[in-house]
């Protein structure tokens, strides 16, 4: 897979999955896994979103297969770029914050 971020609408086969997945969102956080960071949110396909708690997230990493590749154009580009400054920056933040023990 050429790119970390695909577009909104891409449609895609998670590893294990039985399932078609359509990309709705990026950088996706659970009220489980506070401070995890998803690349992804995303519905089931065909059917898409039927309730607010029907949605998955999940990394670029999970992704088997690309079915359908969502709308690329001036404004997804801009608003990619824009989004990966904002990845490295937040890369760079927590890369020189120390990090709490948690051990003790």
């Amino acid at each position: 897979m050429e790119e970390k971020f695909l577009p909104i609408g891409t449609v895609v086969l998670l590893k294990g999955g039985k399932k078609r997945v359509m990309i709705i969102g990026f950088c996706a956080m659970t009220q489980e896994q506070q401070g995890k960071i998803f690349d992804y949110s995303g519905c089931i396909y065909p059917e898409g979103l039927m309730a607010s708690n029907q949605t998955c997230m999940f990394d670029h990493s999970q992704i088997e297969k690309i079915f359908f590749k969502g709308l690329v154009d001036d404004e997804e580009v801009e608003f990619k770029n824009k989004l990966n400054t904002l990845i490295n920056q937040l890369g760079a933040i927590n890369s020189t914050t120390p990090q709490s023990d948690t051990n003790m």
